[in-house]
């Protein structure tokens, strides 16, 4: 999809998320994006959770 990202590109992704937000803000932002995919992770595993039991519950039914 994108290509393979070396260390160049990295460091310039580096060199712009500094420029954004400051070198400050960088561990909020990284703690918040941690969060979220946390709790992104979370609602998968329950989504996962009910199709499973409603495919369950469907082959009782039948």
């Amino acid at each position: 999809m994108f290509g393979s990202l070396g260390l160049p590109e990295l460091l310039l992704i580096a060199f712009i998320i500094v420029l954004l937000f400051g070198a400050n803000k960088i561990p909020e932002v990284f703690k918040g994006l941690g969060k979220g995919i946390k709790s992104f992770k979370e609602e998968m595993k329950k989504d996962e959770a009910d199709k499973k039991e409603e495919k369950e519950n469907k082959k009782i039914q039948d």
